[in-house]
């Protein structure tokens, strides 16, 4: 570029990528990267009138870079404060057990008023965990099958009024003794 007059725009294509891995080493993020680049790029866009040698450019935008980054930091809000103690959220109040098996009761006396083929779906998909896929296979009908079984079965379940009572009673019986 000897004998040419050097402009920002071909600066910036010719160093850029130069410049943006040096941006990098001072980031963790490629992003903040980017936009440190950029700012340190615009201040010295805004002083290319004033810079004399031309041959510092990469100098002065590495300055630029370190200066920026740094107002950055000591800019940046700490949210954090060193204590003697960790700070331990309140501990959520344990399921009582004798509720979790009332509920579980109650749920399979309700499973056990489905129709055989229902109740043999439901079993298989929820106390057992098998994928629709895997219940079709051992059941030996179609995914199809399974998937429409299984939600008349569920929708039975929800309107089962004595598993609603039996649930909503063992609720309300833990909410009376805590």
């Amino acid at each position: 570029m000897v004998g040419t007059q050097l402009t920002f725009a071909s600066y910036v294509e010719a160093r850029g990528p130069v410049l943006l891995r040096t941006a990098r080493s001072l980031t963790a993020n490629p992003s903040d990267a980017e936009d440190l680049l950029q700012t340190a790029l615009t201040k010295t866009y805004l002083a290319w009138e004033r810079i004399e040698d031309h041959r510092a450019l990469d100098g002065y935008v590495r300055r630029a870079l370190v200066n920026t980054r740094t107002s950055q930091w000591r800019r940046r809000k700490v949210d954090e404060f060193a204590v003697d103690e960790l700070p331990e959220p309140d501990p959520l109040p344990a399921p009582d057990p004798a509720e979790q098996q009332a509920v579980r009761d109650a749920m399979w006396r309700a499973v056990l008023k489905l129709p055989a083929r229902q109740r043999a779906m439901v079993v298989l998909r929820y106390y057992e965990d098998l994928s629709e896929v895997q219940t079709a296979a051992v059941l030996g009908v179609s995914v199809g099958t399974v998937k429409s079984a299984v939600s008349r079965a569920l929708a039975k379940l929800r309107e089962d009024a004595q598993l609603a009572s039996d649930v909503l009673g063992a609720q309300e019986d833990h909410q009376t003794a805590a």
